[in-house]
């Protein structure tokens, strides 16, 4: 399947089913070639961002807002071929969409606070040197601010 189909669809699926392609969809393109660890560190980064509303109200809006998420920095015409890496990610982004369907305090945590990652291969942002949370495979995950709830 190609990223650009993929994103076609994620338009016209109903919520919550679109969400979780689109998560799905990051976890492959950010991930696959991570532990399930580091591949729900990314998931969890995504759903902080939906949770403060800054990128966006739904995980879709957020993981394509302009140069955050991988949906944006490669082609479109991306194949995302590898099936095994496509189930794994698929699994690790419900799970993840049932973890932080939880309260927060009962909520597992992987990078608490984690409001960035980069991947060391390719990113040098300018925010690089901001709070480090963890470090998961050749992801670092970081606060580079804090992240609320929107209210209402």
């Amino acid at each position: 399947m190609k990223l650009a189909w993929i994103l076609w669809l994620s338009q016209m699926l109903p919520q919550p089913a679109a969400d979780s392609l689109c998560l799905s969809t990051t976890v492959y393109l950010e991930a696959r070639d991570q532990s399930v660890r580091g591949q729900q560190a990314v998931a969890e980064v995504a759903l902080r961002r939906r949770d403060s509303g800054l990128w966006g109200n739904n995980v879709c809006s957020v993981v394509t807002a302009p140069k955050q998420f991988a949906p944006t920095l490669v082609s479109r015409q991306t194949r995302l071929g590898n099936s095994e890496a496509w189930a794994e990610a698929v699994t690790v982004a419900l799970e993840a969409e049932r973890n932080w369907a939880l309260p927060p305090g009962k909520r597992k945590e992987i990078v608490p606070g984690a409001s960035h990652f980069m991947a060391h291969a390719i990113a040098a942002p300018s925010w690089r040197n901001a709070y480090q949370v963890a470090t998961i495979g050749d992801h670092t995950f970081l606060r580079v601010q804090k992240l609320k709830p929107r209210r209402g």
